[in-house]
């Protein structure tokens, strides 16, 4: 069958693979042939976890499904002869079975640009996303993974990963707890509806793009775009409404010669694909990547929900090392309200999976009374390096904040 060949192929080479994975419909292989579907599960946990592995072998591939199922000695029995079968294959014309390949490819890009025309002609996307997606039809060029070898340079490894700061956080707790942010970097904020989280967000990016000279690329699936760009303005001029609006021109100016201008807000629905964000983000020149809310991304699949989430949450983490640091939002579960110290099994949807993946994570939580204007941070994972301010003993901390709706900021107290 042609599946079992271009699972062989997909585990020969990373690069076909990575052109193609996404284009191939496993939901109808789910259906029919559950194994296969699983494999292709499998195949592609594997690469988003191996980054530097180019290609699996048999006894790899094995091991990676018998550590995601649990499997019957029969069904290990019928998984291992399924992999044999796989890897004995001789592709004769593996041509044609790229041409396949490309040929669904050109299909489901098809649907999309019809799916695109149709919200531009309603006013929902611009004309740009038809653009990029026409783009992405013509790209026939597989892309190679890019390598980098670590250099084995003490010096050169304080001086870059502790002497030199990254981005700053505009809390100084967080700057002596968590440290800078830095490429490769990926964690995530997590709390309760209505906490502040993108109010948190909008304080620490408007002082994070002081620092650099690249874009602050935020896709934002939440709330509405606008509203969110309101806040980033009162953050970084720490102004209310009134004052905000009543002198428009002279507020635009300071907003844009403080970087505002840098800071690039991605409005989309619930139809979020990660192929968008890719071809959005190779256009771009970011310093720093925000998702919110992560979850709801999709292009990703898995036969469980969990498995669905902790795969976005890995090619989150691919997204950091490849261009920036990145700062995600998740809710948390309903066990988490009312609480003020939320912890790590607190996080909705997942208990190990999704937290595996990030370097750090960070709860805020509040007080049931709505007007309190206090906000508890407590920081769940950390595997930040920090820089030279930062205090071990505060490495897995927890402290308490204000919270300043009116100007769209966080405050140390």
């Amino acid at each position: 069958m042609v599946e079992k060949q271009i699972i062989k192929l997909f585990c020969e080479d990373r690069n076909l693979f990575t052109k193609f994975y996404k284009y191939v419909n496993i939901n109808y292989i789910k259906i029919n042939y559950i194994n296969i579907y699983k494999l292709f599960i499998i195949i592609n946990n594997y690469y988003n976890k191996y980054i530097n592995n180019n290609n699996i072998n048999k006894s790899e591939l094995e091991l990676a499904y018998n550590s995601n199922y649990l499997l019957n000695e029969m069904e290990r029995k019928e998984i291992t002869s399924l992999i044999e079968d796989i890897f004995a294959i001789e592709i004769t014309n593996p041509e044609a079975v790229i041409d396949l390949l490309e040929e669904h490819r050109k299909r489901c890009l098809s649907g999309e640009i019809a799916r695109i025309a149709l919200d531009v002609e309603d006013g929902k996307a611009d004309i740009e996303e038809l653009h990029k997606i026409y783009d992405e039809f013509d790209h026939s060029q597989i892309e190679a993974d890019e390598s980098q070898e670590v250099l084995m340079d003490l010096n050169e490894l304080y001086d870059s990963q502790i002497e030199t700061p990254g981005l700053r956080w505009r809390l100084k707790w967080l700057n002596q707890a968590l440290g800078s942010l830095r490429k490769g970097d990926f964690g995530f904020i997590f709390a309760r509806p209505e906490t502040g989280k993108t109010t948190f967000l909008a304080s620490e990016v408007t002082k994070m793009v002081q620092q650099t000279e690249g874009e602050i690329i935020w896709f934002n699936n939440e709330e509405q775009g606008k509203k969110v760009a309101i806040r980033c303005f009162q953050a970084m001029l720490g102004l209310e409404l009134d004052p905000l609006f009543n002198d428009k021109e002279h507020n635009q100016e300071k907003f844009i010669s403080l970087g505002g201008g840098r800071i690039k807000i991605y409005d989309f629905d619930d139809s979020s694909r990660a192929s968008r964000i890719d071809a959005i983000l190779k256009e771009s020149t970011p310093a720093l990547i925000i998702f919110d809310q992560i979850d709801k991304i999709k292009g990703f699949k898995a036969d469980r929900n969990d498995l669905e989430l902790k795969a976005i949450y890995q090619w989150a983490r691919e997204i950091a090392k490849r261009y920036a640091p990145v700062i995600a939002v998740s809710q948390a579960s309903g066990e988490a309200e009312g609480k003020l110290w939320l912890t790590m099994d607190m996080v909705d949807g997942s208990k190990t999976g999704k937290q595996g993946e990030a370097d750090w994570i960070l709860g805020i939580g509040k007080e049931q009374d709505n007007t309190s204007r206090l906000r508890f941070l407590n920081i769940c994972k950390n595997k930040l390096i920090g820089d030279v301010d930062t205090l071990p003993e505060l490495r897995h901390g927890s402290t308490q904040v204000l919270i300043r709706p009116e100007v769209a900021r966080y405050e140390d107290i």
